[in-house]
């Protein structure tokens, strides 16, 4: 039998994608303690705090826990290290945490030379400001000249000295390497404006405001702000597992899956749910997880729109729209990669 070049190439490619995934240091040291280690804010209401007991819970934190529930079979193996801005990438490089799920926004800088990777978006933000009421500012354009405070090491702090100096504006900016110093600053009247996501904006006012109604947002977002969890490079495996999780929790959203039906959807007819979880296919074996990884996240967690609905959604103190947050078909930005 004699076999031509393209042949051989397809006989390769196809060998190729039936080999299972090797796990990686970092896998082999999760797999070893039996926990994931999830390196979080120090406290963002909606996206990673924790309450008087010490239990957290968050947009980011229900991204530790599907996580942790595909790779380890529970969502509670899960160590949360609480890190600033500043602490939150040498965390990550020195292997202090396996992954950092702490409203980080995605640049190329950060993709490119800090050594780590980039996963998927879990939230699409931009940069706002809110000021008090009683300012009677209403749009970003005439803090000419005034104070905003903002906190040191993040694209924030950045983006707010591009938006002053494109627009001729002269804002001072006054600089704290703390969050909660940057807040309090702010609401103690030290600055005429705080700046950050217009995520955190809603839970910082939510949180920290004595009387929120005092405090408006501005309209305008100065900026994008694709936030999701980074991992380390190197181990491709683990930014894998990582990866698929999240797209696997958004395309739940899209075929109806939910924490409450997802034992129930298993004998669905729609070929593409049987394959989400583990009945028609094994897609976990190409991660290195058994067929169950994504029913056991979605159980854990909830699909994508659970966990927003549930943390920052229009019925939480938090009160976020979904926005550019809603599934790509009904007119946002989130468009998960197909699992198939």
């Amino acid at each position: 039998m004699k076999f031509n070049y393209l042949t051989l190439t397809a006989l390769s490619v196809a060998a190729v994608l039936s080999l299972p995934a090797q796990a990686g240091k970092t896998i082999d040291a999760i797999k070893q303690r039996d926990q994931v280690i999830c390196g979080v804010n120090t406290g963002l209401a909606g996206f990673s705090a924790a309450d008087s007991s010490g239990k957290w819970s968050g947009m980011d934190v229900d991204t530790c826990r599907a996580v942790a529930a595909a790779m380890l079979g529970s969502g509670d193996k899960v160590k949360y290290v609480p890190l600033n801005a500043q602490q939150r990438f040498t965390a990550l490089q020195s292997g202090e945490i396996d992954m950092l799920s702490r409203n980080t926004t995605f640049t190329m800088t950060r993709d490119a030379s800090l050594g780590l990777h980039m996963t998927a978006v879990t939230y699409y933000d931009g940069q706002g400001f809110i000021v008090p009421v009683k300012s009677k500012i209403k749009s970003a354009k005439q803090l000419k000249g005034q104070t905003v405070c903002v906190q040191a090491g993040t694209t924030t702090e950045k983006n707010l000295t591009d938006f002053s100096r494109a627009n001729k504006l002269n804002i001072k900016p006054v600089v704290f390497e703390k969050l909660e110093a940057a807040t309090g600053a702010y609401f103690s009247g030290r600055c005429v404006a705080y700046t950050t996501d217009a995520s955190g904006l809603a839970s910082t006012r939510n949180k920290e405001a004595k009387n929120p109604a005092d405090h408006i947002i501005l309209p305008e977002l100065i900026s994008k702000e694709p936030l999701g969890p980074m991992v380390r490079r190197g181990d491709d495996e683990w930014l894998a597992i990582v990866k698929w999780v999240v797209y696997g929790l958004q395309e739940a959203e899209e075929y109806g899956v939910t924490q409450a039906n997802v034992d129930q959807m298993k004998s669905s007819d729609d070929p593409v749910v049987k394959r989400m979880l583990g009945v028609s296919e094994d897609t976990g074996k190409l991660l290195g997880l058994d067929k169950e990884w994504l029913a056991r996240a979605i159980k854990t967690s909830g699909n994508y729109g659970e966990i927003f609905e549930r943390n920052v959604g229009p019925k939480t103190p938090i009160q976020l729209p979904r926005g550019s947050n809603n599934l790509w078909n009904k007119g946002g930005l989130i468009y998960p990669i197909p699992i198939r």
